[in-house]
C-alpha cells in the first residue's frame, strides 16, 4: 500500500492528472480550490462584474446621448447653463451608494482571510533569491525547494511552475502558513487557494487555507524581487489524511539526512 501511494505522491503519474494551472488564453480566475477562493470569484463574478457593466453601459449611454443630442449641427447657440445642483447631488450619492453596498461582501471576504482558524498543520514559508525554504515546526521538517530547469523537467511537468521538493498538506484541514524573507521582499501567492501575502525580511506575517479537493496546485514568487523573479515557482501537493502522514514518515528521513550532509559539508569548507 506504501508503495502505491509513494508513487502517486511523488508525481510519477502524469501531473495532468492533478495540475491545477494557468491555461492558455485563459481570462477568469483559475478554479477554485478553498472557499476563501470561492468567495472572491462570487464576489467578482456576482458582484463586481454585474455592477462595472451596468455602470459601462449608462457612461456610455450618456455620452452617446449628449453627443446626438448636443451636436453643433442642431445646436446653433450653445447653451449657457453652468451646473445642476440636483444631477450634482444625485451623482455624488449614488457612487456612495454603491460603493457601501460593495463594500459589505469585499470586507467579509478580506477579514476571512486575516481571521485564521485553529490549525491543523503549520508551515513556514521563507522567500530567498531565489528560491522557497520550508519549515514544519511540529514535525521537526526543514528543506527548501528550487525550481527545476526545462531541460531536466519530466513529462507533463510544466515549465517554470515544478520544483524539486513541493509542499504537502492533507485535504480539508485548516494549514496554518507563516511567510517571511531571508534577503529582500517576496510574496508567497497561491492563486487557487486565495493566498497571497508579502514576505518581509525581520517580519513574519500569516494566512491559511483549507483546501476543499485533492491535486497539485501552483503558485509564483508576486513581488518584484531581483533578476531570477520569475524563477521562484510555488508548487502545493494537497492529499488525503493517510497519504500526508506517509510523507511526513518519508521526508523526516529524507530530509534529515540531507540536512545532514549540508552540514557535514558546510563543516569542511570552515575548516
Amino acid at each position: 500500500m506504501f508503495k502505491k501511494t509513494t508513487i502517486v505522491i511523488l508525481g510519477l503519474l502524469p501531473s495532468f492528472v492533478f495540475a491545477n494551472e494557468p491555461k492558455d488564453w485563459q481570462l477568469g480566475f483559475q478554479k477554485s480550490a478553498s472557499k476563501t477562493m470561492s468567495d472572491i470569484v462570487w464576489f467578482h463574478d456576482y458582484m463586481l462584474l454585474p455592477i462595472i457593466t451596468a455602470i459601462t453601459a449608462f457612461v456610455l449611454f450618456l455620452l452617446l446621448y449628449t453627443c446626438i443630442r448636443y451636436r453643433a449641427s442642431k445646436n446653433k447657440i450653445a447653451s449657457t447653463t453652468s451646473h445642476n445642483t440636483l444631477i450634482e447631488v444625485i451623482w455624488t450619492l449614488v457612487p456612495c451608494l454603491i460603493l457601501i453596498v460593495m463594500a459589505v461582501p469585499s470586507f467579509k471576504v478580506l477579514y476571512s482571510q486575516d481571521t485564521i482558524p485553529k490549525a491543523d498543520v503549520t508551515i513556514k514559508a521563507i522567500g530567498y533569491q531565489w528560491y522557497w525554504g520550508y519549515e514544519y515546526p511540529d514535525e521537526n521538517i526543514i528543506f527548501d525547494s528550487y525550481m527545476i530547469d526545462e531541460k531536466d523537467l519530466k513529462e507533463n511537468q510544466p515549465r517554470l511552475l515544478s520544483v524539486d521538493n513541493e509542499v504537502f498538506v492533507p485535504v480539508n484541514k485548516v494549514i496554518k502558513v507563516m511567510i517571511t524573507a531571508n534577503d529582500v521582499l517576496h510574496a508567497w501567492a497561491l492563486p487557487s487557494f486565495g493566498v497571497k501575502r508579502d514576505a518581509v525580511p525581520g517580519r513574519i506575517n500569516e494566512t491559511w487555507f483549507k483546501a476543499d479537493r485533492t491535486g497539485v496546485f501552483y503558485g509564483q514568487c508576486s513581488e518584484l524581487c531581483g533578476i531570477k523573479h520569475a524563477f521562484m515557482p510555488i508548487t502545493v501537493n494537497v492529499v488525503s489524511q493517510d497519504e500526508y502522514e506517509e510523507w511526513l514518515e518519508e521526508a523526516k528521513v529524507k530530509f534529515a539526512k540531507e540536512n545532514l550532509n549540508s552540514s557535514k559539508k558546510l563543516v569542511k569548507r570552515i575548516r
